[in-house]
């Protein structure tokens, strides 16, 4: 009997703030730069780059520069969408 097999995209199931939130959180902790703006990405495509454009006044295409594999969002555009995304940066000791 053959196993079948399709890839998993976190994407498709990022759906509430508090997944993005937990899921952000643990980039944050462990991930290098590289890994959180891939983490990025996936949060992003979760809510659907054109939404997340209009969300937060970004264009399409600048979002996926800002995210994608040699992009280097501002502090600017990582507000606005997480502002978007219902989640908020936060500082702990």
């Amino acid at each position: 009997m053959t196993i079948e097999t399709k890839p998993w995209d976190a994407a498709d199931v990022l759906q509430t703030p508090t997944d993005i939130a937990a899921y952000l959180d643990a980039y944050l902790e462990d991930g290098t730069p590289e890994e959180l703006l891939g983490a990025l990405n996936t949060i992003a495509r979760s809510r659907g780059m054109s939404a997340l454009a209009r969300e937060t006044g970004i264009s399409r295409e600048a979002l996926y520069r800002a995210f994608s594999d040699n992009g280097n969002p501002t502090l600017d555009t990582l507000l606005r969408v997480m502002k978007a995304l219902g989640v908020r940066l936060a500082v702990a000791a």
